[in-house]
């Protein structure tokens, strides 16, 4: 018969024991557990006192975890971080760094935040430009905390440490990126106008944080990529070709222009100058005429004759002296004739270009040898000696 069944064997199979002989007794099980705590803090274990000894091993037990409960209180924070202590969930107050206590868990909890620690939100998009092109830019931007206690508080998720585009400044990140970006021309974007486009989002960006109080600080922001988008690079390529073009020729024709102007101006100069120049000339030479010519009149009111004689004497010195004839006084002429043969070849070839004819050279020649032989004989002057030129014969005018 089993052992479990009715009026069958009451005895344990495992313990050897009878069912219902106090094994499981409840009251039996607490007796052995005060025995067993009475040994364990000093109890002798008898049955007398184990209610007694069990109720002090108990408070004992209790004043060990209340000491380790209240130790649990001490917490460290270090020197680049700051503590936040809740106290039921509400804030309290911010610890520094070292070593401090607060009331136990439940009661007050600490949050740490690391304020010192550089934390960075990257994000890269197409982005629409003011003159309606398109560009594909990647910024990034380096943060840390400012203020703890609106860091923890004031935001749902500030920065997202898994996934930052779940977090708040990742989403000011990118719509102030838009909005920068949406107010420059691409040419400026893609050109020199990088490095005040980055300052212009860290401004903006700083400013929208300050007004969520969202306790972070932007440390710098950096523009890595600007480009058109390679579906439209080619036709953005052939766009900056033709601007790069324009450009060049429009600073060819600078320059042509600022080498022709001064070179055009400069020779208006000169020539004003010139006919300036042979103004006060003319001006000066037909006063120096009339000037002259009333103080002849002058001169010739006090002596006609003599003036008259010295105007003709002046006139055909002035219009022989360039001819090749030589004038001869027959009357008061000597048997020794000087002509002038160099005077003569310097008129005649500044005149004609030509020299004198060999024949004239040679008779000239021949009669001065002659001369000179007969005033040898006559007064024994050499031809080593100076042969001093006669008076030139002064001309009258005939009546």
């Amino acid at each position: 018969m089993p052992w479990n069944e009715p009026g069958g064997n009451q005895q344990d199979p495992w313990s050897g024991k009878k069912r219902g002989s106090g094994g499981n007794d409840p009251e039996e099980l607490i007796r052995k557990l005060n025995q067993k705590l009475g040994t364990l803090f000093g109890g002798s274990g008898g049955d007398g006192d184990a209610n007694n000894q069990g109720g002090k091993g108990l408070l004992l037990l209790a004043g060990v975890l209340v000491i380790g409960w209240l130790l649990s209180g001490f917490y460290t924070v270090d020197s680049r971080q700051e503590g936040l202590v809740l106290r039921f969930g509400a804030y309290q107050e911010t610890t520094d760094a070292g070593l401090h206590w607060r009331m136990p868990y439940p009661i007050e909890t600490v949050e740490i935040v690391d304020v010192e620690q550089n934390r960075s939100a990257q994000d890269r998009s197409i982005m629409l430009t003011k003159d309606e092109n398109i560009v594909e830019i990647a910024v990034s931007a380096q943060y840390k905390v400012r203020n703890p206690e609106e860091f923890a508080f004031n935001v749902l998720n500030p920065d997202s440490t898994t996934d930052q585009t779940q977090g708040t400044l990742y989403q000011v990140l990118r719509g102030t990126t838009r909005e920068v970006i949406g107010r420059n021309d691409m040419d400026f974007i893609l050109k020199e106008g990088r490095e005040q486009i980055a300052i212009a989002i860290q401004s903006q960006m700083q400013q929208v944080l300050d007004s969520y109080k969202i306790g972070l600080q932007v440390i710098t922001v950096n523009l890595t990529y600007a480009e058109a988008p390679p579906q439209v690079k080619a036709a953005f390529d052939e766009a900056n070709k033709a601007r790069e073009d324009a450009n060049r020729y429009k600073n060819e024709a600078e320059t042509y222009s600022n080498r022709v102007l001064p070179e055009a101006r400069g020779e208006a100069a000169r020539v004003k100058a010139s006919a300036e120049a042979y103004r006060q000339e003319t001006v000066a030479r037909a006063e120096g005429d009339a000037s002259r010519f009333t103080q002849l009149v002058g001169e010739y009111r006090k002596a006609p004759a003599i003036t008259r004689e010295r105007l003709y004497l002046d006139t055909m010195e002035e219009v022989m002296s360039a001819s090749r004839k030589v004038m001869i006084d027959s009357t008061n002429s000597n048997n020794l004739m000087y002509l002038p043969l160099d005077k003569l070849g310097i008129q005649t070839g500044a005149a004609n270009s030509e020299t004198i004819p060999p024949a004239v050279a040679a008779q000239a020649a021949q009669a001065i040898n002659n001369g000179n032989a007969a005033t040898s004989a006559a007064g024994g002057i050499s031809n080593g000696d100076v042969m001093r030129q006669p008076r030139e014969p002064s001309i009258r005018e005939s009546r």
